[in-house]
């Protein structure tokens, strides 16, 4: 044990024997892996799918989260446990006392994830400082490389602060724990603001929480969208209702993933174990757990729904509104109608707009000389911009605001979220709050990276692994430049979290077996009542993550498919092949690995 966790020993001691009031600020002087925790947590990835979660359904949209971190928290706790009972380093007690299909399988996902989750941070820092912080940010060649690279070399510099004991790393603990608390001030400001004009109703947010409430807002449109739909053609109707419900869906198994993804898991004990914790600091890792992350994350994710759907659910800017198509293109969400408005104009077979968009489609952008190509592209687009602005300015004031509920929108339309509290500053505050975000959990994505190479190498004290991880991370952050090009860079955010959904049941499977076994735990194995009620929390866990996951490859496989699973007549295309191949192989290879461990030693699960 080392000096300092010897020293953190003496003052829990030290603190128990004072009472409960000298305990709880032992406990608050001595948190930091719950931090860290919160740190990932309030990364861009909640804050986008909060956002979006408050632009598709409102506030009925807040228990989302809130279920998704309550689930976590359990689980977290569960592996803090084991890691601080056993004294055993996850990894290498998953492989020897559960099954090393699935130790491998966990830590490989942890890598996958962070590969995929720090692209869409890199993403949301550079949108942010685009569209909100520096003026013709991308007039600038090689823009994105640039801010990219000077974001990626801070943050390697904070990494490397982070391995020093002592001073270092008490201020990097300090430097997450006031960006996360500058980023609460905001949004919480921002609801009591709206509070004191009378625009929020309380009654109908805890109404929310009705299981009736939450099961109408899986399968339908929210209350302030449903009557929109009234008085539109029903081809109109269903194609919003359509679009709405799968961004929703789509948006919910984000949230649900940004709330504990499994690199997050990973993070955790190992975190711990790093500062020398062991079965003396149980009680503090569970306070960690609550205090540090849980708290923050309600309360921040819970405002941040309830200032997006403030701003902008159910409504429409006064330009988008204009029967003048001039007019209607000045609105700032007009670029970003394009893709839904060309998409309903294209079901609308025979009409005279869907031909003049198939001539739009059909028209040439093949030039030899450059110039030549440009003028094309430029017609082009400048037809199709006609077309939509023509088309919205003609529809119905209620399908404007359906339609405005499907958009992906940058960080400069989410800024508006904050204007209640801040009014024309709220752009600035927002992207500041955004950037810090992005950067703390670009940060912990490297370091988690770090601990998992050095785990996999088996010279888990070894700066160099570490620092060879958290490096190779901070390449694949760097590659969103050439991986991403398309929508809004925010919108990343949502794409990784739907990814990273579907690796969580790994963490959460392998963490209920290893809560049950004996030979893991020994004497520290809860038992009676106390087995009871773990089991139920964490088997709700797990059944929670594998609906998540489920939801995630099945907004994957292709419409044929799906068809084919209620006619027996099985169709589809080499992706639905890769993705129900794999999870199968996986299944396969997780049953052949109980199966040799049972033969080689005999396991007591009781």
């Amino acid at each position: 044990m080392s000096d300092q966790a010897f020293r953190d020993r003496e003052i829990l001691s030290e603190a128990h024997e004072n009472g409960l009031v000298s305990t709880f600020g032992a406990f608050l002087r001595l948190s930091g892996p719950g931090w860290l925790q919160s740190a990932i947590t309030l990364g861009g990835g909640s804050l986008g799918s909060a956002l979006y979660l408050g632009m598709l359904g409102g506030t009925g949209m807040i228990w989302v989260q809130l279920v998704a971190i309550l689930i976590g928290v359990v689980m977290l706790s569960a592996i803090s446990y084991v890691t601080l009972s056993s004294g055993e380093r996850p990894y290498a007690a998953m492989n020897r006392h559960i099954n090393p299909v699935l130790g491998t399988a966990w830590i490989t996902a942890t890598i996958i994830a962070n590969m995929v989750f720090i692209m869409s941070q890199f993403a949301l820092c550079y949108d942010v400082l685009e569209t909100i912080l520096i003026d013709d940010l991308t007039n600038i060649e090689n823009s994105k490389l640039i801010v990219t690279g000077i974001i990626g070399a801070i943050a390697l510099v904070v990494v490397m602060m982070s391995y020093k004991p002592g001073t270092a790393a008490k201020l990097f603990d300090w430097i997450l724990k006031l960006i996360i608390g500058f980023v609460v001030l905001c949004f919480v400001g921002a609801v009591v603001i709206l509070f004191q004009k009378g625009e929020i109703d309380w009654n109908v947010i805890a109404e929310s929480f009705n299981p009736t409430a939450i099961w109408e807002s899986l399968n339908s449109l929210s209350p302030q969208l449903a009557p929109l739909t009234e008085g539109l053609d029903s081809d109109s109707a269903s194609y919003w209702t359509s679009a709405i419900n799968q961004s929703r869906q789509t948006s919910m198994v984000a949230a649900a993933a940004a709330a504990v993804g499994i690199n997050m898991t990973f993070l955790l004990p190992y975190s711990m174990l790093a500062r020398g914790w062991d079965r003396t600091f149980r009680g503090l890792a569970r306070w960690d757990l609550v205090t540090g992350m849980a708290i923050p994350f309600i309360l921040v994710t819970s405002c941040i729904v309830i200032t997006s759907a403030s701003a902008f659910h159910g409504k429409a800017d006064e330009n988008i509104l204009s029967s003048d198509s001039a007019v209607v293109q000045k609105s700032l969400f007009f670029e970003k109608l394009a893709t839904p408005i060309s998409k309903l104009i294209e079901s609308k077979e025979g009409s005279e707009e869907a031909a003049a968009l198939a001539k739009i489609n059909a028209m040439s952008t093949i030039a030899q000389e450059p110039s030549l190509l440009k003028q094309q592209v430029d017609a082009k687009d400048a037809a199709m911009t006609a077309l939509v602005a023509d088309y919205v300015s003609k529809m119905p004031a209620n399908e404007r605001k359906l339609a405005l509920a499907t958009v992906k929108p940058d960080s400069k339309m989410l800024a508006l979220s904050l204007q209640p509290l801040l009014g024309e500053y709220s752009p600035l505050v927002f992207g500041l709050g955004a950037l810090a975000m992005g950067f703390s959990t670009i940060v912990v994505l490297m370091l988690i990276n770090g601990y998992a190479f050095a785990e996999i190498s088996g010279q888990y004290e070894s700066r160099s692994i570490r620092s060879f991880g958290a490096l190779l991370a901070l390449a694949a952050g760097i590659s969103w430049i050439w991986l991403w090009s398309g929508g809004s860079q925010t919108y990343l955010l949502i794409v990784a979290g739907t990814f990273a959904a579907v690796l969580l049941p790994i963490a959460y499977f392998a963490f209920f077996l290893m809560m049950n076994n004996k030979e893991l735990l020994g004497v520290d194995k809860p038992r009676g009542l106390s087995m009871l009620i773990w089991n139920l929390l964490m088997l709700i866990g797990v059944a929670g993550a594998v609906a998540a996951a489920y939801l995630s490859v099945k907004s994957r496989l292709s419409k044929g498919f799906i068809d084919s699973l209620s006619t027996g007549e099985f169709s589809g295309n080499l992706n639905d092949g890769l993705i129900i191949g794999g999870v199968i192989t996986f299944v396969l290879l997780m049953l052949i690995g109980f199966s040799g461990r049972n033969r080689s030693k005999t396991t007591d699960y009781y």
